[in-house]
């Protein structure tokens, strides 16, 4: 039941849980508390609302960060990813396979403001090797729904 609820409220986090007893057979009151236990357990860390700045006439700017780290001796990355995430700019930071260890991701309200972020708060940490930063000019689908809306070719079919 819980992957179930999961599953419905991973692309719409406005699902009532008598919505969700519907959708899944189930009683609403047995929804309610399940879904408390997963927020409880930090199953459940948040309801984040998706939107698509673009259409807002509010500047912002995303970059991506690949950060190269030195893993700290018994903690290994994750005592300097804490440090990283702790910063109000930073969106998401995962761990990564590959030619670098971390990626952080930010939202800044110019380049100028990511670029100061970088050299200022994120280079100069200890444990800090090496970043790449690399500027998102659009973005299309964000957490598994597109941003953009696709055009329908409106042209009349012609056949001789």
């Amino acid at each position: 039941m819980r992957e179930k609820i999961l599953s419905a409220i991973d692309k719409n986090s406005k699902l009532s849980a008598a919505d969700l007893a519907i959708m899944l057979g189930s009683k609403e009151e047995e929804i309610r508390t399940t879904i408390k236990e997963l927020e409880d357990e930090h199953v459940i860390c948040g309801y984040p609302t998706l939107i698509n700045w673009d259409k807002v006439k509010c500047e912002r700017v995303t970059a991506l960060i690949e950060v190269k780290v030195i893993p700290q001796r018994g903690l290994g990355f994750d005592k300097i990813a804490e440090r990283i995430y702790q910063f109000d700019e930073v969106q998401s930071v995962y761990l990564m396979s590959g030619g670098f260890d971390l990626t952080v991701i930010i939202e800044g309200k110019t380049m100028r403001e990511v670029a100061n972020f970088v050299a200022a708060k994120l280079a100069p940490m200890d444990a800090i090797q090496s970043t790449a930063t690399h500027f998102v000019l659009k973005k299309y689908k964000e957490h598994g729904l597109p941003l953009v809306q696709i055009k329908q070719d409106e042209r009349m079919l012609i056949s001789p």
